[in-house]
């Protein structure tokens, strides 16, 4: 291609900050949100195929960015179009408060993937009139408005304005709420036409329960009912999203060419056949060979993949993860892993709900070297995969937790305040400070390696049976398998830790943020509406509320200001144990009225007067409560036609990646 070419030279760019000493993590800020880097140490020492392979596959990752903006909702590209020509072409004075304004709201647009907040999923309203923007509109290039067919520029500025500025239109991207309609009530682009009731009947009449190896229904596809028939619209070649996939698939074949071994070979190709037919099954054979693929040292995520934007779980957003192995720091979640037949025969659940044997569970640690779709800007810090029940039963799963990430955030995060303004005392500071980096990677490595892939379901219980519960449920199961172990001395005789601080020091933060820090991400009056938000003030208030007559979990003010202190780390362990027990029946039974009941009463509501007072403490700090991130760049160095070497550039301009990713990797119609 003429662009891959024409691409770079052999000199140095101007952005390019590879082995600098001093590197800022920190871009810029806006709104809610900040923006950071993140470096990919280890890159350089990378042989040329490898370089290549990531190179091709990081490419792969940008090419669905149209589809995520689409899913999360139907008129997300023409919003995001039509604000991006305005930036790119209006005449007018950008000096004004106004103009500001209307920058942070498309900074916001890109940040969030579309018009509504990337972790509370409500619409976000701009901070400019209507009548402002149809005058920035009126000042722009009229010929790049995304119009429809036949459609004039009036009628557009109607439905464009009506999008962005009704709140009461499409206000929530995924509603939670049990006693509405979720699939009617939710902004996204997964269903269409059709209600909850409809969609669980029509899921109803094709599976079959009896199945011990069912596909994963709906996961790649939009529900739509057309002249009262209902059917699914296939994300695939030549079907929905064809135009985007049809660019994955030119990446990935590739990839394949450049694969490390025979067996990652035939993962890419698997994943190209799943693409092409769009069928289940094929996912499911991919899924297994991907999961097997242990020894490659480069490894990506590639799909439709992560359900937390249905309501009912089932459909999935596309994400893509392209990493490479930290070879020393996997040496941890290698022992975690060999020995995860022991922590599946020591947990506190019911007997009937655990695994016989564990089978294939594989964990490293990675450096992530691109991140695209559903994990781009804001990215997860641990993975663990696939997610179908019996294919983790039957054929393991693989875990990883993200260093340079939270690598990244660590850097960003010195000399903030935030852990001086909340710690319950200068005790809990320097355990914080001491162990908090181990502690927290470990959590991660426990939760991801060891949690999800723990358990089992009984024969029968559909992995579905918790409908818009099963997530935050999730979640808290494996935080608390997580939470349970790090405290076990088999930490210290595996020699993952050397003493039980660290396990204090995950206690005492996890506790911190569960019943109060995390509320600085949530406005006020709102109630709690993320998974793993929920989750984690479920798990703390509930063990809060059970240990309370011993006064395990201590709450208390002081100059007026509430903090938390963990008093008796023992019998907290036990109440994780518990938990965790109770939970694994809820899952492992499909107990929809228990798991409802326990979400519904510990991880949703919030005083309202606690939470102004972290909201008034946290703006004193003038931070950000949510990070995402700007992607490295791989540039390969072409010399008589061939690549000769891939360099990595660290840009620093946000605007000036969202606009190259908008006219590079922009694929599909403005509807799907």
């Amino acid at each position: 291609m003429a662009w891959l070419n024409s691409a770079c030279s052999s000199n140095k760019n101007e952005d390019m900050r590879n082995e600098v000493e001093e590197f800022d993590y920190v871009v810029e800020q806006f709104a809610d949100c900040r923006v950071l880097r993140y470096r990919v140490p280890g890159f350089d020492s990378l042989s040329l195929q490898q370089k290549e392979l990531i190179y091709y596959l990081s490419e792969a990752a940008l090419c669905g960015r149209d589809i995520l903006f689409d899913q999360h909702y139907k008129h997300n590209l023409t919003i995001r179009r039509c604000l991006e020509n305005v930036y790119q072409s209006y005449s007018g004075d950008t000096s004004t408060e106004e103009y500001k304004n209307f920058l942070i709201y498309l900074k916001r647009v890109w940040f969030s993937n579309g018009i509504h907040h990337h972790y509370s999923t409500e619409k976000f309203m701009p901070g400019f009139s209507k009548d402002y923007l149809l005058l920035l509109i009126d000042h722009s290039d009229l010929k790049k408005l995304p119009l429809l067919k036949n459609e004039s520029i009036d009628s557009f500025k109607l439905r464009i304005t009506e999008y962005i500025f009704n709140p009461e239109l499409d206000k929530k991207r995924v509603l939670q709420d049990a006693d509405a309609d979720v699939v009617k009530n939710s902004a996204n682009n997964f269903y269409e036409g059709v209600s909850q009731s409809e969609v669980e009947q029509f899921y109803k009449t094709v599976k079959n329960e009896a199945d011990t190896s069912p596909i994963s229904y709906g996961l790649n596809s939009k529900l739509i009912k057309e002249n009262g028939v209902i059917n699914e619209k296939v994300w695939k070649l030549n079907g929905m999203y064809s135009p985007a996939i049809e660019k994955i698939i030119f990446w990935l074949k590739k990839a394949v060419v450049v694969a490390e071994n025979e067996q990652q070979k035939n993962v890419i190709e698997s994943l190209i056949k799943y693409y092409e037919s769009g069928d289940l099954e094929t996912f499911d054979k991919y899924s297994i060979l991907w999961v097997q693929d242990v020894n490659s040292h480069i490894d990506f995520i590639n799909g439709f993949i992560e359900v937390y934007g249905d309501p009912l779980a089932m459909r999935a957003t596309w994400e893509s993860v392209v990493n490479f192995k930290n070879i020393e720091a996997t040496r941890r979640t290698e022992i975690i892993s060999k020995n995860a037949q022991w922590f599946e025969d020591h947990s506190p659940v019911d007997t009937r709900f655990k695994k016989t044997e564990v089978k294939g569970v594989t964990a490293k640690v990675i450096t992530v070297a691109q991140l695209g779709g559903d994990c781009y800007p804001t990215t997860p810090i641990g993975i663990n995969l696939p997610n179908s029940d019996w294919v983790r039963k039957n054929y393991g799963s693989k875990s990883v937790s993200i260093q340079n990430i939270t690598e990244a955030y660590e850097k960003a995060s010195l000399s903030s305040g935030f852990l001086e303004e909340f710690a319950a005392d200068s005790i809990e500071i320097d355990l914080i400070r001491k162990h908090g980096g181990l502690a927290g990677n470990l959590h991660t490595d426990l939760h991801e390696c060891l949690g999800h892939g723990s358990g089992q379901l009984l024969p029968g219980v559909s992995s579905h049976a918790l409908k818009s519960f099963h997530s935050p449920l999730e979640e808290a199961r494996a935080d608390l398998f997580a939470l349970y172990y790090i405290m076990d001395n088999k930490m210290i005789d595996l020699g993952i830790i050397d003493k039980l601080d660290v396990a204090k020091a995950e206690y005492t933060s996890y506790i911190r943020n569960g019943l109060l820090t995390q509320l600085v991400r949530i406005e006020l009056g709102k109630n709690v509406e993320q998974a793993h938000m929920r989750n984690r003030q479920l798990v703390s208030k509930w063990c809060y509320e059970k240990g309370k007559a011993e006064n395990v979990i201590e709450v208390f003010k002081r100059e007026n200001k509430t903090f938390v202190k963990v008093n008796d780390f023992e019998k907290l362990r036990i109440l994780f144990g518990q938990l965790l027990a109770e939970v694994q029946r809820i899952k492992s039974e499909g107990d929809y009225n228990a798991g409802k009941a326990l979400v519904e009463k510990y991880g949703i509501e919030i005083d309202y007067d606690l939470h102004s007072e972290i909201l008034t403490r946290y703006k004193a700090l003038n931070l950000a409560p949510y990070n995402g991130f700007i992607n490295p760049e791989f540039v390969p160095v072409i010399e008589n036609g061939k690549i000769k070497d891939i360099q990595v550039i660290y840009p620093n301009d946000y605007i000036k990646q969202m606009i190259k990713y908008s006219e590079k990797y922009s694929f599909l119609p403005n509807y799907n």
